[in-house]
């Protein structure tokens, strides 16, 4: 029995029903959001095919590669250096940099600007408010397809991976086990990522129905064999001892994701409020700027009240201290995913007033 497990079983009568409680909370807000990005799917496709016939997210693209590419350069030179210029963590070189963070900057507020702002200005906002979808359906199926193209801005640097993660070897052995756990989240996230492709093209209705079982349940057991791989010591199927630690990687990939729809939503927010799509930008950079900037201020200690305060809304010292080193931190997470909730829910209420003019 694992621990998280046994502090469950610890836990007072009340303390239990309220956690099984907020997990079914949790698992049928899962399913109500499936079935609005289900229900949007055509709104998703149109958004995000729209990203490649769009010069400006090419533009991004290559200037987010060219970046990112140097930044590479630079990490993979001081795995091979010695002395004070090498280090032992290539992923806190690349993207606890401020530089990477300035860059990035600009990224999320261009794939957001045109969202709402480009609708409200060629009118076409009207139609779509006037759609089958609700307004929260609307605000989902945009945020889902920003967010795809997001991801898909990434996949060309898991190029450097094999590099970077070659590069750290190391003397001590780590153990790489296959659980029954850990192999059901691996083919509940294959479901996962299979159905929601399947949602994007026109299909039949069975393979729509087919497609929404794999988006639905794949995300469902990968969530549950998740939770309980982390709550119980399976017997191991496979183990393989390595001599590279692959949670630097994972840790630094996961907190790239959720840090990206953190900015997503502000941009999105912002779009939602204003008809001029460089005016979004802008407005969505000042908005951002506050959760890189204090990543320069680097408290000596972060013990007091202050340096405590600037590390929860610091971005950069997320990386710097915690994902980069392949610790996964639960204070920005709160921080990223309570913000894109709050964001998502004011972009909702932005639509809705609009329908009182």
């Amino acid at each position: 029995m694992g621990p998280l497990m046994q502090v469950f079983i610890d836990q007072p009568p009340g303390v239990k029903a309220g956690l099984v409680g907020l997990a079914l909370a949790l698992l049928a807000l899962a399913a109500w959001l499936a079935y609005g990005l289900f229900q949007a799917r055509s709104l998703i496709r149109r958004e995000f095919t729209a990203y490649f016939v769009s010069p400006i997210a090419y533009a991004v693209l290559v200037v987010f590669l060219a970046v990112t590419g140097f930044l590479f350069s630079q990490a993979f030179g001081l795995l091979t250096a010695t002395g004070p210029r090498g280090t032992d963590f290539p992923w806190r070189a690349m993207f606890a940099d401020e530089r990477f963070w300035l860059v990035f900057l600009v990224i999320p507020p261009l794939l957001t600007m045109r969202l709402f702002a480009e609708e409200r200005a060629s009118g076409t906002l009207e139609a779509l408010m006037t759609s089958p979808l609700t307004d929260g359906q609307i605000v989902l199926a945009k945020y889902a397809a920003c967010l795809a193209f997001y991801v898909v801005l990434w996949l060309p640097t898991l190029l450097y991976v094999p590099a970077l993660q070659g590069a750290m070897w190391n003397e001590e052995q780590y153990a790489m086990a296959v659980t029954p756990f850990s192999l059901g989240v691996l083919i509940g996230l294959a479901c996962f990522v299979a159905g929601g492709l399947m949602l994007l093209p026109r299909l039949g209705t069975g393979l729509r129905v087919v497609s929404l079982v794999l988006f639905v349940g794949g995300g469902v057991s990968a969530a549950w064999c998740g939770a309980f791989h982390a709550a119980y010591d399976a017997e191991r199927l496979v183990s393989i001892p390595v001599l590279i630690d692959p949670n630097p990687a994972l840790a630094t990939y996961l907190g790239l994701f959720l840090a990206g729809a953190m900015f997503l939503s502000l941009g999105l927010l912002v779009s939602s409020l204003v008809r001029d799509q460089l005016v979004a930008a802008i407005l969505a950079v000042a908005l951002s700027l506050p959760f890189i900037l204090a990543g320069f201020l680097k408290p000596e200690s972060g013990d007091g009240l202050t340096g405590k305060l600037v590390y929860f809304f610091s971005v950069p010292l997320h990386f710097d201290r915690a994902f980069t080193r392949g610790v996964i931190d639960s204070q920005p997470i709160i921080l990223y995913a309570s913000t894109a909730a709050f964001c998502l829910f004011l972009t909702v209420r932005s639509l809705e007033s609009r329908r009182w003019q």
